[in-house]
C-alpha cells in the first residue's frame, strides 16, 4: 500500500515545497509557513532589510503605516512586536536594526493620532527606557531623540496611568555625565537637557499627569539645568530671549540649558513659582555661588525675564526670605543675595513688589542695622561654627549693597508710596527727643551714629528722582522737622547727607547738574538752617557746594518775589557772618562763606534781571578779582585753596552793600521794607536741642543781673546764643572784670535776697494744695492757707454726680 504523502496543515502546501516557505521565527510558528504569521508581524518584518546599513525599507514602511491607520486596534500589537525585536537586537548588539526599529516607531507615532495610541505609547516608552538604560552613549542619545519627538506630539486622549519619574531621574543623570571623551560627554549632557525639556513639555499642561512642579521633580530638574548653565558662566545673558544666538552658540550645553530653563519658567503658573525658585536658592547655597555674584545674578536675570511679569513679586519675596534665613552667614553671602535683589528689583515692573511694600523696606533696614551691630561688635555667634569674626570691609560692602537696593526698590514705586517709604525710614532714625534711641548693643553712642548715617544714606537713595506736584502734601512736617533737626548736628557727615536729601527733594526738574559747581556767572525754617550750617567750623568744601546747590534750587523751584527778597537777605547775612569778629570761624570758613555769598548773589542778580543790581554785584566781583581773589569760589573751592593765613578787615568796594541793593531793587517794585531789614535768624529751642555731640538734653540756667539776662549752658550744649544776647553777655563780663570787689559782693548779696524771695513765691504757687470748698486756715505766721478735705467729704452739684 502506497503511503500517503504527508501534507502541511496549510491547504495546498506539500512537504516537498514546504522547505521554501520555512522562515525563522522567534515563536516557532505553528508549522512552517510564513503565510500563517499575522499580517502585522509580516509587515513589521518586511521593513527590516537584510543589510541594516541599507536603512529602513521605505515602501514597506508606507504599507505598515497604512495598515496601522486602517486597523488602529492593531497598534498595540505592532508596538509590542517592535519592542520585542528591539530588545533582541539590543541584546545581540545589532545596533543597525535598533536604529531602524526606533525610526519606524517615530514614524508611526507621528502618523497615528487615535484613541488606541495609549497602549502603543506604553510599548514605545518601554523601548526608550531600554535604550536609556544601555551603556552605549549612542543608544542613550537615540532614545532621547525619540522621546523628544514623542514629547512634541499632542495626544488626542489623556493618559491616566503614565509615569515619567524614570525619565526625569535618567535625564537628570545624563545632565551630570562625566564620560571620559569630552565630545561624547557634551553630547550626553545635551541629550539630557533635551530630555528634560521634553518631559516638561509633555507634562506641564496635562492635569492628569503627575505634577512636574512637585519638589521631588523640581529638585532634580532645576539643579541639573543650573549645573550645565554654570559651564557658560562667562556668557552674559543678553536679552529676555536669546533668539539672536548663532548656530554655534545654540550647540553649547549652556545655551541650550538657558533656553530650556526659560521655557520651564515661562510655563510656571502663580502657584508653581516657589517650587521652581527654591531649588535655585538651594543650589546657590550648596555650591557657594552667592559670593561670586556673577552667576547668581545671571540666574535671577533669567528668572525675572522669563516668568510672567505679574509674578515678579513672588521671586522678590523669596529672596527677602532667603536674606533672613542667611542672617548668620558671612557678609559676602548676604551681600550676594542683596545684589541679586538689586538686579531683580530693576527688572521687575513698577509696583511689582507686591502689597506689602513697607515690609520689603523693613526687612532691608533690619539687615542694615544687623550689619552695623556686627561691625561694631566684631563677631557674632553662629549655631554651626561657633563664634565668627567679622571683616569690617565686607560688612561695609554689604551695607552699601543694601542701601543701593533700597533705592532700586523705591524707583519702582509711585510717588505716594515713595512718600510713605520716606516717612517709614525717617521713623526708624534715632533722634533725641523725637524718635527713641536704639536699644544698647554694647556699642554706645557710636552705634546710634552709624545707624543714623546708614538710614540717612538710605533716605538719600529713596529721594533720588522724587517728584511731586505738592511738596507740602507729600512731605509733611512730621518728615521735614526731624530731617531739619539733623542739619544742626556737629557731625559733618550727617549734615552733608541732610543737605543732599534736601537738594534731591527740591530739585524736581533735574537742575542739580547745573549747580554742581560754584562759579561766578521758601520757607523761613529752611533759611535758618542754611545760615546755621554755614557757621559750622567743621564744614568743608562739599558742605558749601551743597549749600549753594540748595540755595540755587530754591530759587529755581520755589521762587516768587517774597522768596527772592528773603534769599538776598540770607546771602547778605552770610556776608555779615563771615565779617563778624565774635564768630570763631577759621580763615578758610570765612573765605568760603564770602565765596558762597558772592556766587549766589551773582546767580540771583541774573535771575531777577534788574540791571542796576547786576551791575553792583559785577563791580564787587571785579574788585575782589583784583584785590582779594580768595573771596571768590575759583580760589576757595579747589583742591588746594589759595587763602591767606589771616583775613584782614574787609570794607568798601569789596563788600556787597545792603543799602545799595535795597535802593536798586526797591526801584524795580520789590518790597523795600523787607530788603532794608537785615536777616537775623531766630534761634529756637529745637536748634539748641539739636546742637549736641552726644545723646542728652541741654541744661540751661537763666540768671538776671542788673536787668540783664544771661543764659549759661551746660558743657553738653555748644550752640551760640543770639546776637543780642552776645552783646548783653559782653557787658556783664566787662562789669565783673572792671568793678571793685566790694561793689560786686554787695550787688550779689542784694540780688541773692531778692532771688530767695522770688523762689519762695514760686514754691508757694507750685506746692500749695488746691482750693477747697471747706474754706481756709491760718498758718502759724499769720498767712491764710487753703484747707484741703478728703474728696469723699466734698459736696458736688447734682449735675456733676453720675
Amino acid at each position: 500500500m502506497t503511503p500517503k504523502r504527508s501534507r502541511c496543515s496549510v491547504v495546498g502546501c506539500n512537504n516537498e515545497h514546504s522547505s521554501r516557505h520555512l522562515l525563522p521565527t522567534s515563536e516557532g510558528v505553528c508549522g512552517c509557513c510564513g503565510a500563517l504569521r499575522p499580517r502585522y508581524k509580516r509587515l513589521v518584518d518586511n521593513i527590516f532589510p537584510e543589510d541594516p546599513e541599507d536603512g529602513l525599507v521605505k515602501a514597506n514602511m508606507e504599507k505598515l503605516t497604512f495598515y496601522a491607520l486602517s486597523a488602529p486596534e492593531k497598534l498595540d500589537r505592532i508596538g509590542a512586536y517592535l519592542s520585542e525585536r528591539l530588545s533582541r537586537d539590543v541584546a545581540r548588539h545589532r545596533y543597525g536594526y535598533v536604529c531602524i526599529a526606533m525610526e519606524a516607531l517615530d514614524q508611526l507615532l507621528m502618523a497615528c493620532h487615535c484613541q488606541s495610541i495609549n497602549l502603543f505609547v506604553e510599548s514605545f516608552l518601554k523601548m526608550v527606557r531600554k535604550l536609556l538604560e544601555a551603556d552605549k552613549p549612542n543608544l542613550q542619545i537615540l532614545g532621547t531623540n525619540s522621546f523628544v519627538k514623542f514629547a512634541n506630539i499632542e495626544e488626542d486622549t489623556p493618559s491616566y496611568h503614565r509615569s515619567y519619574d524614570f525619565f526625569v531621574s535618567r535625564f537628570s543623570e545624563m545632565c551630570h555625565s562625566n564620560y571620559e571623551d569630552p565630545d561624547i560627554r557634551t553630547k550626553i549632557r545635551m541629550a539630557g537637557i533635551k530630555g528634560l525639556q521634553g518631559v516638561v513639555r509633555k507634562t506641564v499642561n496635562d492635569e492628569l499627569q503627575a505634577n512636574i512642579w512637585d519638589p521631588q521633580h523640581m529638585d532634580k530638574i532645576v539643579p541639573s539645568l543650573l549645573f550645565n548653565l554654570q559651564s557658560g558662566e562667562g556668557t552674559e545673558s543678553r536679552s529676555p530671549s536669546p533668539l539672536q544666538a548663532s548656530e554655534k552658540e545654540r550647540e553649547s550645553p549652556a545655551e541650550l540649558t538657558e533656553r530650556c530653563f526659560r521655557e520651564l519658567l515661562g510655563r510656571a503658573a502663580y502657584g508653581n513659582i516657589k517650587n521652581a525658585v527654591t531649588p535655585v536658592l538651594m543650589h546657590l547655597d550648596n555650591h557657594s555661588l552667592w559670593e561670586g555674584k556673577t552667576f547668581a545674578v545671571r540666574c535671577f536675570k533669567i528668572i525675572m525675564y522669563s516668568i510672567q511679569s505679574q509674578h515678579s513679586h513672588l521671586v522678590i519675596q523669596q529672596l527677602l526670605g532667603h536674606v533672613d534665613a542667611n542672617s548668620k552667614s558671612s557678609a559676602t553671602v548676604r551681600a550676594g543675595i542683596v545684589e541679586v535683589l538689586l538686579e531683580a528689583a530693576g527688572i521687575a515692573a513698577s509696583g511689582s513688589v507686591g502689597p506689602t511694600v513697607l515690609e520689603v523696606f523693613n526687612t532691608l533696614l533690619r539687615h542694615l542695622r544687623l550689619s552695623v551691630d556686627y561691625e561694631l561688635t566684631g563677631s557674632y555667634n553662629c549655631t554651626n561654627i561657633g563664634t565668627k569674626i567679622i571683616k569690617e570691609h565686607e560688612e561695609r560692602q554689604l551695607q552699601e549693597a543694601v542701601i543701593r537696593t533700597i533705592g532700586s526698590f523705591a524707583n519702582t514705586l509711585p510717588t505716594y508710596q515713595r512718600s510713605e517709604v520716606m516717612l517709614f525710614i525717617m521713623g526708624k532714625i534715632p533722634i533725641p527727643g523725637m524718635h527713641p534711641m536704639l536699644p544698647s548693643t554694647g556699642s554706645g553712642p557710636e552705634g546710634n551714629r552709624m545707624i543714623q548715617v546708614m538710614l540717612l544714606k538710605s533716605l538719600r537713595q529713596v529721594t533720588c528722582g522724587f517728584q511731586t506736584t505738592n511738596m507740602l502734601t507729600a512731605l509733611p512736617n512730621s518728615f521735614l522737622d526731624p530731617l531739619l533737626s539733623f542739619a544742626l548736628l556737629e557731625d559733618a557727615e550727617i549734615r552733608l547727607l541732610v543737605l543732599e536729601i534736601l537738594v534731591s527733594l527740591i530739585d524736581r526738574h533735574d537742575n542739580l547738574p547745573k549747580f554742581s559747581n560754584i562759579y561766578i556767572y521758601i520757607y523761613q525754617h529752611l533759611y535758618r538752617h542754611i545760615y546755621l550750617c554755614s557757621k559750622e567750623q567743621s564744614s568743608v568744601q562739599p558742605h558749601f557746594e551743597k549749600l549753594y546747590s540748595l540755595l540755587a534750587l530754591i530759587s529755581m523751584e520755589l521762587a516768587n518775589e517774597e522768596v527772592v527778597v528773603d534769599l538776598i537777605r540770607v546771602a547778605l547775612a552770610l556776608q555779615d557772618l563771615a565779617l563778624s569778629s565774635e564768630e570763631t570761624l577759621p580763615v578758610y570758613n570765612r573765605c568760603a562763606v564770602h565765596a558762597l555769598s558772592s556766587a549766589y548773589l551773582n546767580l540771583i542778580s541774573q535771575l531777577t534781571t534788574v540791571p542796576a543790581f547786576c551791575q553792583h554785584v559785577h563791580e564787587v566781583i571785579e574788585m575782589r578779582q583784583k584785590e582779594s581773589p580768595y573771596l571768590l569760589p575759583e580760589d576757595v573751592f579747589i583742591e588746594n585753596p589759595k587763602i591767606p593765613k589771616t583775613l584782614e578787615k574787609l570794607e568798601g568796594e569789596l563788600l556787597f552793600q545792603q543799602a545799595k541793593i535795597t535802593e536798586v531793587l526797591g526801584g524795580s517794585g520789590y518790597n523795600t521794607e523787607r530788603l532794608a531789614t537785615p536777616y537775623v535768624p531766630q534761634f529756637t529751642d529745637e536748634d539748641r536741642l539739636s546742637k549736641r555731640k552726644s545723646v542728652g538734653e541741654t541744661i540751661s540756667l537763666q540768671v538776671e543781673l542788673n536787668g540783664v539776662k544771661v543764659c549759661v549752658y551746660s558743657p553738653v550744649d555748644s550752640v551760640g546764643v543770639e546776637e543780642q544776647e552776645k552783646e548783653r553777655r559782653r557787658q556783664v563780663v566787662e562789669k565783673f572784670q572792671k568793678a571793685p570787689f566790694e561793689e560786686i559782693a554787695a550787688h550779689c548779696g542784694a540780688r541773692a535776697t531778692m532771688l530767695q524771695s522770688k523762689l519762695n513765691q514760686i514754691f508757694e504757687i507750685t506746692i500749695r494744695p488746691p482750693p477747697s470748698p471747706s474754706g481756709t486756715i491760718t498758718s502759724s505766721y499769720g498767712q491764710t492757707q487753703s484747707c484741703s478735705v478728703p474728696v469723699y467729704e466734698m459736696k458736688f452739684p447734682d449735675l456733676c454726680v453720675y
